[in-house]
């Protein structure tokens, strides 16, 4: 088992790494959701391809989702959500912090 404390937008996932180059032919990627494995849709895609060319399956289990023909077409679909609900969460924290700025609030660590 290995397990990423970093966030599943950051590409610089040690343990995501090693767990890909641990896997092989025959084996099955199990992740506890997508956006887990990550947040942008051409990474998740690059991921999941890389696996399939090696032989190695993946099994999404929030999404139900493993490496048949319609487990691939509904992989498509849920991953461009994910990037799209990441997206958002991104636009509504600027559009807060904007809001607490025209506000006067100070933001950040206090000054000294």
């Amino acid at each position: 088992m290995f397990a990423d404390k970093k966030s599943g937008k950051t590409a610089e996932r040690e343990e995501l790494w090693k767990a890909l180059d641990y896997l092989r032919p025959g084996d099955t990627l199990v992740v506890p959701s997508l956006d887990r494995l990550g947040r942008s849709l051409q990474d998740l895609i690059s991921i999941v391809a890389g696996l399939r060319k090696r032989g190695v399956g993946s099994r999404s289990l929030h999404e139900a989702l493993d490496t048949t023909a319609g487990g691939r077409l509904v992989f498509h679909v849920f991953a461009a959500l994910a990037e799209f609900i990441r997206e958002l969460i991104v636009e509504g924290t600027h559009e807060g912090l904007a809001a607490a700025r025209a506000r006067g609030q100070r933001l950040g660590a206090r000054r000294r």
